[in-house]
């Protein structure tokens, strides 16, 4: 009875080893994958204040603002949400979060949301629930270019031109720290920008040729282009951040396991030891 318990162990054991390998082999692989996505995530970041500050700056120093991208300019019915997962699992709860969020903003419309998914596990949880899927993005969102993000803005602008959507709304995981993410969700469009008192007016003069309007209404597709590109590779960077630690986990707790199931494989060979002692002495008696 002892030697199969023992056989049992064994088999675990060397099941378990098995795992923290590979657990271990995917923590490696992930800081490595998290180093540079966070390089590129940094780059990415620094040129996306430049649109964003000057749309702020145009605000704050004009009175002569187009109004269909400002918020309050229409009633918000139809919203197209832009919902960042990831392609492949193993990353703790990093998906299931996103999906949360995307699912209690959606629960909240009375009107049939468009969805937009990039990454598989959105793709696959909304068709699973019978929603329609506008376009898609299934390719690993580290690899992303920016042309190929603004063939995905481009439609989804061009039908808040014309009125078929109302609000663009953008889900993704915000990097804060390589061991803290959260989700985040922001309206694109129409955006809410408010009076700045610290932007100085009077300090230079600015002309826009051919006109503000022009200006403004060139740069409000870039800012969208620019933000949903800045999200994709800051969520690719959350990714491997929340598998590294995914993995980290695993491998500490594969090496608990391990630590546990040498310690019972010690106290049954103990004890087949102690039963054949006992039987080598009781034979011995017998014979006497």
């Amino acid at each position: 009875m002892a030697s199969n318990s023992m056989q049992d162990i064994k088999r675990r054991i060397k099941s378990v080893t098995s795992t923290e390998h590979i657990t271990n082999a995917m923590k490696l692989v992930s800081a490595g994958k998290l180093r540079k996505a966070k390089a590129i995530f940094e780059k990415t970041n620094e040129n996306s204040h430049y649109i964003t500050h000057t749309i702020a700056e145009m605000f704050n120093n004009s009175q002569d603002i187009p109004q269909e991208y400002l918020a309050g300019n229409r009633e918000i019915k139809t919203t197209c949400y832009i919902v960042v997962t990831s392609c492949r699992g193993l990353c703790g709860g990093f998906n299931s979060n996103i999906l949360k969020e995307a699912q209690r903003e959606i629960d909240e419309d009375w009107e049939e949301p468009i969805i937009y998914a990039i990454g598989t596990k959105g793709k696959e949880y909304f068709e699973k629930r019978g929603y329609k899927i506008y376009g898609d993005y299934l390719a690993p969102p580290e690899n992303i270019s920016f042309l190929e993000t603004r063939e995905m803005s481009l439609p989804i602008i061009d039908m808040y031109n014309k009125g078929e959507i109302d609000e663009v709304v953008l889900i993704y995981t915000s990097f804060i720290s390589s061991m803290e993410q959260e989700v985040k969700n922001v309206t694109l469009l129409p955006f809410e920008i408010e009076h700045d008192p610290e932007i100085i007016r009077n300090e230079k003069q600015v002309e826009y040729e051919p006109s503000i309007e022009a200006v403004f209404n060139y740069l409000v597709p870039k800012y969208v282009e620019m933000m949903i590109h800045s999200a994709v590779v800051e969520s690719a960077t959350c990714e491997h951040a929340a598998r590294r630690m995914a993995m980290e986990s695993a491998t500490d707790n594969a090496r608990e396991m391990l630590d546990q199931l040498s310690l019972f494989y010690n106290r049954a060979r103990q004890s087949a030891i102690t039963d054949e002692i006992i039987e080598i002495v009781a034979g011995s008696e017998a014979q006497k």
